[in-house]
């Protein structure tokens, strides 16, 4: 009898592209069961809550999988906002972001404001990894950055935060209220894996802007959403109550697991 076998992390993207495909197969009508205190919504918050247990206990403090420059065959594929329309980011590319900071603030004792160049001189990581879309495509590439890790260390984070929120300068959305721009969240212990980095190179040059010039996450453990671009302020937080609908994040309030682990 042939022997069947499953990798741990087939076996969760399998998992959560399952569930997300449904969501793509049918947004409208599906968004629209996702009431608060829904049946159905509670029952894939209580699958997802499963999920990251599930790859707490499998996966550890594992490392995705790396690859080789010979597995990059093409150039990387990009997702969500590529070209940002807001005048603020347009004014910052004009100048080739030497006005851009990147912002560390909330439950930290040492509050930080970085330039690139800052970022760039920091100790840094170079990975070649797979990036896995919601949508079912992946595409193998090079990313360098700086390890989230330091960041944190260096803005010394408070005991009572548990949370990494993620503000962007690209607007995702448009409300009665005004624009609504990209903001995602992970945990501490993603947080400071150590394939977790703020990127800013892809395969051997400058992060382009389609991609998240200047720079954008990188949380090799988790599915493409997780993993904002046109990073402009990191925020530890101990929960999400006030930010956006109170999920985690912009696809989180409409609907997508937090946790997106694979």
């Amino acid at each position: 009898m042939a022997k069947f076998v499953i990798s741990r992390r087939k076996f969760l993207t399998s998992a959560s592209l399952g569930v997300s495909g449904i969501m793509l197969s049918g947004c409208d009508a599906f968004d629209s069961q996702l009431r608060v205190g829904d049946g159905l919504r509670s029952f894939l918050e209580g699958a997802n809550g499963l999920t990251w247990r599930a790859q707490r206990l499998l996966a550890g403090d594992s490392l995705a999988p790396e690859f080789t420059e010979a597995d990059i065959r093409q150039p990387q594929r990009p997702n969500g906002v590529t070209a940002p329309d807001d005048d603020v980011y347009k004014g910052l590319l004009a100048n080739n972001f030497a006005d851009w900071r990147l912002e560390v603030s909330g439950l930290v004792e040492k509050p930080l404001s970085l330039t690139r160049e800052q970022l760039m001189n920091m100790p840094s990581r170079t990975q070649i990894t797979r990036h896995d879309c919601v949508e079912g495509w992946s595409c193998i590439a090079k990313w360098t950055g700086t390890p989230l890790s330091l960041v944190l260390d260096q803005a010394v984070v408070k005991p009572q935060a548990r949370y990494v929120m993620f503000h962007c300068l690209d607007t995702i959305d448009r409300s009665l209220s005004g624009d609504i721009k990209y903001y995602g969240s992970i945990d501490l212990i993603d947080a400071r894996h150590p394939q977790t980095i703020l990127a800013y190179g892809l395969n051997g040059k400058p992060l382009p802007v389609e991609n998240g010039a200047p720079l954008r996450v990188r949380v090799e453990r988790q599915i493409g959403y997780k993993m904002p671009k046109y990073l402009t302020k990191i925020e530890l937080v101990d929960g999400f109550a006030t930010i956006g609908g109170g999920r985690g994040g912009y696809w989180e309030d409409n609907g997508y697991d937090w946790y997106g682990g694979i």
